[in-house]
């Protein structure tokens, strides 16, 4: 079973969803220009992803003189990517994924460890092989300081990395028992990371160790197999659970369909996880050109989160240029609103969905939109963003609430509306 495909060439509308889920938002012209084209190739083309960055990015994180200023400016060139890059979709699924194999910056302080894990997601973000990302997931310094797995020794294990594993990155709860998290812990013991360490070598990188001395080399039984199991063996064996190609799509779907997706949908895309080996990219290839993706009912069915919120804003103004203050003030206002770049509230993640909006939440977009719009220093815009742009639609649905208005007065009256906050 497999999701059908799209079968109509993209319409203008068709063209303007799929660029608000996939590139945060886009103008009116990137929207034309997708019109008429073939959805699964058009699918393709954007999950074919290059290493090419947003140019002059003002934020150096490698120029901190303390630890909070080098989270400070890892955030801000994130944020700065994030806005100008030329890669929207590779820092969408960046993001997802952050959201995924989670860590924080209230344990992880050292910047070339945020850089690495980082770029790991970035390359990965439609990796072929679920599994091996896992692995170096896994191995990466950032993930071990932040779940104590480099404290994992035989003798003494810890199990933290190890729950975690199972229950938030691959299985999800109620598909394995607290003795395969002992013996996944056992099998992970001797991973470590040297340098790095302290305040004082915060700018120093840190390399993934393996200490034999101080590995569990003994026979394991773990998810209903034995062996004599390594730490990348442990890891395999939870990422490839039929169940993990559940709980995988069922997150692919929470970003890209609907806040509460359609099980018997999820379960069509596990089936293709499953099918392919773990092959995210053959998922989301398949998700991205589907009835389910163009479906009406899963328009305007995902809350955008703070970041989607101000990063779709600004792309769909056609990406004005912001200094390096601003941008930097973005990333603090994103946390206000919830969403602290590298820092989500829980190792779970943020909820997303209907936890992004409150009273507090909702003036905190006004005032943001204003500045973007109304502000005295608000960004001159080359063009007024149209109704296609800013909700996807070709005739606003605002309609006569906006006749007789000012051009920048209708669109921040529209960058507030219920309308805008859906993607």
């Amino acid at each position: 079973m497999s999701l059908t495909p799209y079968a109509r060439k993209l319409s203008l509308e068709d063209a303007a969803h799929l660029l608000r889920r996939t590139a945060f938002g886009a103008t009116d012209a990137q929207i034309r220009a997708l019109a008429g084209r073939d959805a699964r190739e058009v699918a393709r083309e954007r999950l074919t992803f290059s290493d090419e960055r947003a140019p002059g990015n003002p934020f150096d994180p490698a120029q901190a003189v303390t630890p909070g200023a080098g989270i400070q400016l890892t955030r801000g060139a994130w944020l700065f990517e994030l806005l100008y890059g030329p890669q929207p979709l590779r820092e969408k699924l960046a993001l997802t994924w952050s959201n995924h194999f989670v860590i924080g910056t209230d344990k992880v302080r050292n910047v070339p460890m945020l850089a690495a894990y980082l770029d790991l997601l970035r390359r990965h973000a439609a990796a072929p092989d679920f599994a091996q990302v896992a692995v170096e997931v896994a191995k990466s310094p950032a993930m071990l300081r932040y779940l104590d797995n480099d404290q994992n020794r035989k003798g003494k294990p810890n199990e933290n990395f190890s729950r975690e594993l199972l229950e938030l990155f691959t299985t999800g709860i109620g598909h394995y028992t607290e003795q395969d998290v002992h013996e996944g812990a056992r099998a992970l013991t001797g991973w470590t990371f040297e340098g790095g360490r302290g305040k004082e070598r915060f700018l120093e990188e840190p390399r993934f160790v393996f200490r034999a001395n101080q590995h569990d080399a003994g026979s394991k039984t773990y998810l209903g197999k034995t062996g004599n199991f390594s730490g990348e063996d442990i890891v395999r064996l939870a990422a490839t659970q039929p169940q993990t190609a559940v709980f995988v799509s069922r997150k692919l779907h929470r970003a890209f369909i609907r806040d509460v997706p359609d099980e018997g949908a999820v379960a069509a895309s596990a089936e293709t996880f499953r099918r392919t080996n773990g092959n995210v990219r053959a998922v989301l290839e398949e998700l991205l050109a589907s009835e389910v993706f163009y479906a009406p009912e899963n328009r305007a069915a995902i809350i955008r989160g703070p970041v989607e919120f101000i990063v779709g804003a600004v792309r769909t103004l056609g990406q004005p240029r912001l200094d390096a203050k601003q941008v930097l003030g973005l990333t603090q206002t994103a946390g206000k609103m919830g969403q602290l770049l590298l820092q989500p509230d829980t190792v779970k993640g943020w909820d997303g969905g209907r936890e992004w909006i409150n009273d507090s939440v909702l003036l905190t977009r006004m005032q943001v939109a204003a500045a973007l719009t109304l502000g005295g220093k608000a960004p001159e815009l080359k063009e007024q963003p149209t109704p296609l742009a800013l909700l996807g639609r070709e005739r606003s649905p605002l309609g006569a609430a906006l006749d007789g208005l000012g051009p920048k007065q209708r669109t921040y009256l529209t960058l507030i509306s219920p309308e805008f906050q859906l993607a």
